[in-house]
């Protein structure tokens, strides 16, 4: 199976072509607000370094969230016009649960903007803590924790994995999509809690 792994979710830009078990080329770049206009030169500069056609791509995989609202739908799209276009079997993967890259007891914070983080604590892909959103004076984080995502929030140093690692090692995971035009972000804030933030 030719995977084509897209996460336009949050800070960064992470395009990759997975084939099976390894993956045959990627991109992963901070990007804040600015993937719409690079993702589609990615994609082709990724493929390209595949050494693949692009037609012989038969699956796709996204970042559902939750995440920026806008960074969100970027990829969302992509994977529903390429899916419904060309019949490829799509499918997904929380945004939190792919950063927490199938490590032990790790706590994956993002920033959900307004003081608030979107978090969850996941042990080896298991869920220990449900993904939720919270303002930061609420986070009461046991320390001992391996912390993935904006740490910075909390006065440390931004912690991230390689994202197309993590599509990789959270393969196991990925969800297939049974109704694509139906397929939404997760979003964890309404429509105009993102408007306020």
């Amino acid at each position: 199976m030719l995977t084509l792994c897209l996460d336009t979710s949050h800070k960064y830009l992470s395009v990759s072509i997975i084939k099976d078990q390894r993956i045959l080329a990627s991109y992963d770049e901070l990007c804040f607000k600015k993937q719409s206009e690079s993702v589609f030169p990615v994609i082709l500069k990724v493929v390209q370094d595949a050494k693949i056609k692009k037609e012989e791509i038969d699956s796709v995989c996204i970042s559902i969230g939750p995440g920026s609202y806008t960074g969100l739908r970027i990829a969302l799209t992509i994977a529903k016009v390429m899916c419904s276009m060309k019949r490829l079997d799509l499918y997904v993967i929380s945004t939190l649960k792919l950063y927490a890259n199938n490590m032990k007891n790790t706590y994956v914070m993002l920033d959900a903007r307004g003081n608030r983080i979107y978090h969850a604590l996941y042990d080896q892909g298991k869920v220990i803590i449900e993904e939720h959103v919270t303002t930061i004076d609420e986070l009461n984080l046991d320390r001992s924790y391996h912390l993935v995502g904006d740490a910075s929030l909390l006065g440390l140093e931004d912690q991230y994995e390689c994202i197309s690692e993590c599509f990789l090692n959270t393969k196991a995971d990925w969800e297939k999509v049974d109704s694509i035009h139906t397929l939404i972000p997760s979003y964890l804030k309404s429509d105009q809690e993102y408007i306020k933030s």
